[in-house]
């Protein structure tokens, strides 16, 4: 797949992160954009009936990743969702997506958040009992959800990685100014605190992670998959249901 060109349709592209995707994905040999879609606009709901998808990037809202997802289907491409607070119903409509089409769901689309998860999850194997631990997680005072959808995939790393279920009082979530996204988290044992940080510097962080892990994609059988499949992380710390 990687030998010739990626046809891309970004699916909400009315909203900060699809127009950057779009952006950068002009500029990226790899790629070709053929269709750039949002459901808020009547002119850009559909791909074009002469266009074909190898693959489809969603970012949008809850509501548009179902969409997404059927217009994935539709054009047998694979979908990588990287929209957050999704409802039972959409992860529902994606896990039966995946059994046609190849389909990523991202709560976060860096490489040093996936990173971060996994090493998240073998300190607190490593650190063992008594060892508290608590999610922070930081970001712009517009930021709709909270927890943030990386901050509760963290705490579903956790869980897996290490056998550590965090009470939903034990991820703090702030907001506040223009802050990207900054993640920690913070092992406390007796004498002694280790804490792993993440912190966001550029949207385009996001963009480039979700471009990175469409190449990927693009090709790939039908199944579910994470971004520590697509980064060739470690799978024990992904915190996605297969």
């Amino acid at each position: 797949m990687n030998e010739r060109i990626i046809r891309l349709a970004v699916h909400g592209a009315l909203g900060r992160m699809g127009a950057r995707i779009a952006a950068l994905a002009r500029e990226d040999g790899r790629f070709e954009v053929v269709a750039e879609l949002d459901e808020r606009a009547a002119s850009a709901a559909s791909v074009p009936p002469s266009a074909r998808v190898d693959v489809m990037i969603d970012f949008s809202s809850d509501s548009g990743a179902r969409a997404a997802a059927a217009l994935a289907l539709r054009h047998r491409a694979a979908l990588l969702v990287g929209t957050t607070a999704l409802h039972a119903q959409s992860l529902s409509a994606l896990d039966d997506a995946a059994k046609s089409i190849a389909v990523l769901v991202a709560p976060n689309t860096s490489l040093g958040v996936a990173v971060l998860n996994h090493l998240a999850a073998e300190a607190a194997r490593l650190m063992g009992a008594p060892c508290d631990i608590d999610i922070i997680e930081l970001h712009h005072a517009m930021k709709k959800d909270a927890p943030s959808g990386t901050a509760l995939r963290l705490a579903a790393g956790l869980k897996r990685g290490a056998g550590v279920e965090l009470p939903p009082g034990r991820i703090h979530a702030m907001r506040g100014g223009d802050v990207i996204g900054e993640h920690s988290v913070h092992l406390a044992a007796p004498g002694e605190r280790l804490i792993l940080t993440h912190i966001a510097t550029s949207r385009d962080l996001f963009a480039l992670g979700a471009l990175r892990a469409a190449a990927w994609l693009a090709g790939r059988p039908p199944d579910r998959y994470s971004i520590e499949d697509a980064l060739e992380i470690g799978r024990e710390a992904s915190g996605i249901r297969r």
